[in-house]
């Protein structure tokens, strides 16, 4: 007999309710299992056995530059710092930071580079537009971070793709930045007055008897630029003078210009985790009057555009030189090579030397820049040639406290190939850039001395 109050619905109503019960313990043990799978990492699946794990290398801007395993390594950027970056083949990198962290990365290691990868595309595309404008065989520019030493664009023009090394001539790999050698030309007067400038050995107003020509050491040394009879060292630098070096450095002993250039670091190697050149400095004991001469106006050495770079950043860094870093994490290497007042007069003067020679060509309305540029005769089969030129600028922005420092060199351009229609422009588009990427704004404007 059922209950007086019990229906038919009420048990429908009581099974369906316990139905919904059970789904909903069901849906809650699903979301628990859900929930710990996500907070619980699972063992990742192994790898193939054929697959060699490799680290990363990232950009100081957070970009990745290289990932994947050694049979499957990408490049996302493509082109983008390739010489820097390299490649790999079957059994570990072949060129760039591949090569030379090789070992870290097979470790699985990753690797932060300083570069800013917006600085470096930059870069880069002024040097392609400047190469195409003047028919040039190769560039490289090299910007350094004044106070750190960190390289923010390591440039070498024309490029490749590292996802397709292989169908590019080997000499488009080659990291010409680093690796390529030649004669400065006349930005190493900036250095050269700098030494003599710190030694007592001269001032920026001194005055010297300068013709446009003069017999010494038994040579000819000619200027190109006209200017007047007498020049003061300031000028000597304004007009690019070679026969004001040569009074600059006459009966100066060889030995004081080395100890120098050698604390500059000519001739030395930089240690970076890339192969990079020496550059060629001869011992004092090799030097004659005439070499000393050619020396201070970038003839008769060799360097490469990190070492440049470096050289002028101790002008722009109160005289201390800071060895460029490309790893991040490296360790500082610092030394002293100008005294405080030593540099900033030099800011001073190569502040003028743009201002009132190539201020449109070398520095943006509103901004203020120090630097130098060089032109130098390139030596083929032994002989300088009076068609092929090194173009060389160096330089900082802004000219009163450097935040970065740049070097250019252009080689065999068809047009335009003197330093201050080539190596300057390409400075003043580069800084540019900085300028826009890093927000910095226009300047006060600067006081030169006359």
């Amino acid at each position: 007999m059922r209950h007086p109050f019990f229906r038919a619905s009420d048990y429908q109503l009581a099974r369906r309710a316990s139905i919904i019960a059970f789904l909903a313990l069901v849906s809650f043990a699903s979301l628990a299992v859900a929930l710990a799978n996500l907070t619980v990492p699972s063992s990742p699946a192994p790898m193939p056995p054929d697959v060699t794990v490799r680290g990363r290398l990232l950009s100081a801007d957070g970009q990745i530059l290289a990932s994947g395993p050694l049979q499957r390594r990408q490049y996302p950027h493509g082109p983008l710092a390739a010489q820097v970056v390299g490649f790999v083949g079957a059994s570990g990198g072949l060129e760039g930071i591949e090569r030379g962290a090789n070992d870290r990365l097979q470790r699985g290691e990753p690797l932060n580079l300083t570069l800013d990868t917006r600085v470096q595309a930059a870069v880069e595309q002024v040097l392609v537009d400047a190469m195409a404008r003047t028919d040039a065989d190769f560039a490289s520019v090299i910007v350094m971070e004044t106070r750190t030493g960190n390289l923010k664009a390591v440039a070498s023009v024309p490029g490749f793709d590292p996802n397709a090394w292989q169908k590019v001539p080997p000499d488009r790999w080659r990291n010409r930045a680093m690796l390529d050698e030649y004669e400065p030309g006349s930005v190493v007067k900036a250095l050269t007055v700098a030494a003599l400038l710190n030694e007592g050995r001269t001032m920026p107003d001194a005055t010297y008897d300068t013709p446009m020509w003069r017999r010494y050491a038994g040579a000819t040394i000619n200027d190109i630029v006209p200017h007047p009879g007498r020049l003061k060292t300031r000028q000597i630098l304004r007009y690019s003078s070679n026969v004001g070096m040569t009074r600059l450095v006459e009966n100066v002993p060889p030995g004081v210009l080395h100890r120098y250039f050698t604390a500059y670091g000519f001739g030395q190697p930089v240690r970076l985790g890339l192969p990079a050149g020496d550059g060629l400095l001869r011992d004092p004991e090799d030097w004659g009057a005439l070499a000393q001469a050619t020396l201070s106006f970038g003839q008769g050495l060799t360097v490469t555009t990190l070492q440049l770079v470096a050289a002028f950043n101790v002008l722009a860094n109160s005289g201390q030189y800071v060895a460029p870093r490309l790893i991040v994490g490296a360790p500082a290497v610092t030394r002293t090579v100008l005294s405080e007042a030593t540099a900033a007069s030099m800011r001073e003067m190569l502040h003028g030397v743009i201002d009132d020679g190539i201020k449109t060509k070398a520095e943006l309305p509103g901004y203020h820049v120090g630097g130098k540029t060089g032109t130098a005769q390139v030596a083929v089969n032994g002989r300088y040639s009076d068609e092929v030129f090194s173009s060389t600028f160096g330089g900082f922005i802004p000219a009163d406290r450097p935040l970065f420092t740049v070097a250019v060199m252009v080689r065999g351009a068809k047009r335009e190939y003197q330093g201050s229609q080539l190596a300057a422009p390409i400075f003043r588009d580069v800084t540019s850039a900085l300028l826009s990427l890093y927000a910095i704004g226009p300047e006060v404007e600067l006081r030169t001395a006359p």
